[in-house]
């Protein structure tokens, strides 16, 4: 059975189990998922596409307007995978959507009048991948890993977070990889924010870089930390410490677990290495595919681990962080965004070796 293929049959298994006729998809993620791939954004930045989905247990329409139409037929090869094109001059309603929407009890990804929500549920399916999506990680996260080494290793004092979110994103780009998230901070901006946009503030010492590449949907987040200088012990200790925190989630991120028991070790980590209040200042992470995150892990989270499940882990110390994503196999874990140069520390997990990145110290 090919990838679309399975697709659908778990789409519409979908559909039966929550007693419905058909679903609609709007959002970018979901039409990447439902495609295989493709794309139906043309801002970036938008979480719904110029294109959208509805999936019966009999038919699949691809709505859209004449502006689309051809690169989506032409190069997404969509016409060729067996949708039933709906489309309209960009200047009028499409009617058709409408018209189709009204035979059906229906469920969506966003939300819709008349439409059950089943975002948070769709999530769940999107999660768990197929091995063609998982193949397609490991390229992608590959060419995330190939953009954040070379532009961690371009950066030189003085250099605006603009500059140095322009390397990143540039790289990306030339693996046709959009940096959808490109979150730069130089010296105090680290211990400031969690999430920072980068600034014209120009780098003195100390710079971190963060990536969540998209490419074919699927979303693949690393981040990394350059030092110009001798390291200070305070950030020393503390990328030491954040290092075992996310060795202890990597080697706890195995089925069998569920997210909940995960956070709970994570918390209890965070505690041992002395900093017991951190986790409460930034969410840790959780499964990715077609977002960032799918969704994100809690302390009461009952989802299970699977094999063939992508996860990107984040835990943070004020001034450290440590983000890559990694595979769950089917005997152990894959590192999908490692760098065979990039300097490393190694910590035992439970009888396990964990390689994890150090900080990169430039004297």
């Amino acid at each position: 059975m090919s990838e679309f293929s399975h697709k659908l049959q778990r789409i519409r298994t979908f559909l039966a189990e929550h007693h419905l006729d058909a679903l609609y998809l709007q959002r970018v993620s979901s039409f990447a998922w439902a495609t295989c791939g493709a794309a139906s954004f043309v801002n970036t930045a938008a979480s719904e596409g110029a294109a959208s989905l509805l999936i019966t247990a009999e038919n699949q329409y691809l709505f859209t307007n004449n502006i689309e139409s051809t690169r989506l037929v032409k190069e997404e090869k969509l016409a060729a995978q067996g949708w039933d094109l709906r489309t309209v001059p960009w200047y009028e309603v499409n009617t058709a959507l409408t018209e189709r929407r009204r035979d059906f009890k229906l469920a969506a990804d966003v939300s819709l009048p008349g439409a059950a929500d089943l975002s948070v549920e769709l999530s769940r399916l999107r999660a768990n991948l197929s091995p063609e999506e998982i193949e397609r990680f490991r390229t992608l996260g590959r060419h995330c890993a190939k953009a954040m080494e070379f532009a961690a290793r371009a950066i030189r004092p003085a250099m605006s977070e603009y500059e140095i979110a322009a390397l990143l994103a540039g790289e990306a780009q030339k693996h046709g990889v959009q940096a959808i998230v490109n979150l730069i901070a130089a010296d105090e901006r680290i211990f400031d924010f969690r999430h920072p946009l980068p600034t014209a503030k120009k780098l003195d010492k100390y710079v971190m870089l963060v990536l969540c590449g998209r490419q074919h949907g699927l979303v693949c987040s690393v981040t990394r930390f350059v030092h110009f200088g001798r390291l200070p012990e305070e950030i020393r200790h503390k990328a030491e410490a954040v290092a075992r925190i996310d060795a202890t989630m990597i080697a706890a991120t195995r089925p069998g677990w569920t997210l909940g028991e995960i956070f709970q070790r994570t918390v209890q980590t965070y505690a041992d290495c002395g900093y017991p209040d951190e986790w409460k200042l930034h969410h840790q992470g959780g499964p990715a595919g077609y977002e960032p995150r799918e969704y994100i892990a809690a302390p009461d989270s009952t989802d299970a681990v699977y094999t063939g499940q992508v996860y990107a882990w984040n835990p943070s110390i004020t001034g450290a962080k440590s983000e890559d994503t990694i595979l769950v196999g089917a005997e152990n874990n894959e590192i999908l965004t490692s760098m065979q140069d990039w300097p490393a520390t190694t910590v035992e997990v439970d009888g396990q070796k964990i390689v994890r990145p150090a900080i990169l110290v430039i004297l």
